[in-house]
């Protein structure tokens, strides 16, 4: 059976699970640890939330972001389940619902959140039903739930190393996590010679913060360019591939990434470059591009700079924080059950 530790050679700080978020008791006072990405790589230090509410604004606040918002969300709901202790049953779970909804509130558009959850009340509701520790089901739900995405991460990881050749530049946009960083560990591995450029990312700089110091971890050359700079490196033949996560994919094959894939997709196109996507599962309820929310972030934060004004207050500004990419313009979609075209995506789940 496949175990994390087997791949805990392979993750770079940030990316071992008790270093995203974990549950703990202290004495009697229950809370949630969470990785602070924020400070990382100048600080490797983590932010303590006592409540629902604190864990919801860290997420809001992107302390933690990619694959950490629903696992700090997950550790948040069991934290609102120890204080259904002395709770009745509907009491209890009226307390549970409104702790998810707050939660699900704080990313609309990444509906892993909201599906993870939805899971995770299952096996809460079912230790209410049972009188077993509410925060305990939660929590170990949390544990299996993780050793299986762990395990799907090293599939796409090896299928995503797989895509990638000897002497390839590899251009990613954002912070792809976990299946891109094993596709890249595990292209080494095999002897590999490879470059990744990683765009900072803007405004929040989880390519600057995240991507280069996880890839530089690994011992891979790694060189960090400016939001605006790919199609230049692309012009003069240094990516060959080009790879990001996908916080959302729908059923026709529209990808939704961080703001900013979408321009390095038609850039990769017009340099007959090869996108690939790595993709988490399937969302039904997200058929078409119609089908998606994308949300709309606080404008003020792109007229700063880690809280340093960089432009006159009065001047308007906007922040999507998501962009879509159609269908023709990805090459293929990385899952635990192969690599598909987009059209083919949606039936790869049936």
């Amino acid at each position: 059976m496949f175990q994390i530790s087997d791949i805990d050679h392979l993750l770079p700080f940030i990316l071992k699970p008790d270093n995203i978020a974990r549950f703990e008791i202290v004495g009697n006072s229950p809370h949630v640890v969470i990785g602070d990405r924020s400070k990382y790589p100048l600080e490797k230090s983590f932010v303590h939330c006592e409540s629902v509410e604190a864990v919801a604004v860290a997420i809001e606040q992107m302390v933690t972001q990619g694959a950490g918002p629903w696992q700090a969300a997950v550790c948040a709901l069991a934290l609102a389940g120890h204080e259904t202790v002395s709770m009745d049953r509907e009491a209890a779970l009226s307390h549970l619902r409104a702790a998810q909804a707050r939660l699900v509130a704080t990313r609309p558009t990444n509906t892993a959140m909201a599906r993870r959850l939805e899971m995770a009340m299952e096996a809460a509701v079912l230790a209410l039903n049972e009188q077993r520790p509410v925060d305990k089901a939660i929590i170990d739900w949390l544990a299996e739930t993780r050793r299986n995405i762990y395990a799907d991460y090293a599939k796409r990881g090896r299928l995503g190393a797989n895509l990638i050749e000897d002497g390839d530049g590899v251009l990613t946009m954002c912070f792809a996590e976990t299946s891109f960083i094993l596709a890249v560990a595990m292209a080494q591995e095999d002897g590999k010679q490879i470059h990744v450029y990683t765009p900072e990312t803007r405004p929040f700089l989880q390519g600057a913060k995240l991507t280069a110091p996880s890839v530089h971890e690994l011992g891979v050359p790694v060189t960090l360019i400016g939001d605006n700079m790919a199609s230049s490196l692309m012009a003069q033949n240094k990516i060959q591939k080009y790879f990001t996560a996908a916080d959302l994919i729908t059923v026709d094959g529209h990808v939704v990434n961080k703001v900013g894939t979408f321009q390095h997709a038609i850039a990769a196109r017009y340099h007959n470059i090869p996108y690939y996507a790595f993709a988490w599962g399937l969302d039904p309820n997200r058929p078409d591009r119609a089908s998606i929310e994308i949300e709309m972030r606080d404008p003020n934060e792109m007229k700063q700079f880690k809280g340093h004004p960089t432009t006159h207050p009065d001047i308007e500004a906007l922040y999507p924080a998501f962009d879509i990419t159609p269908p023709e313009l990805v090459t293929g979609i990385v899952t635990k059950n192969g690599v598909f075209q987009p059209d083919e995506f949606g039936a790869s789940y049936q």
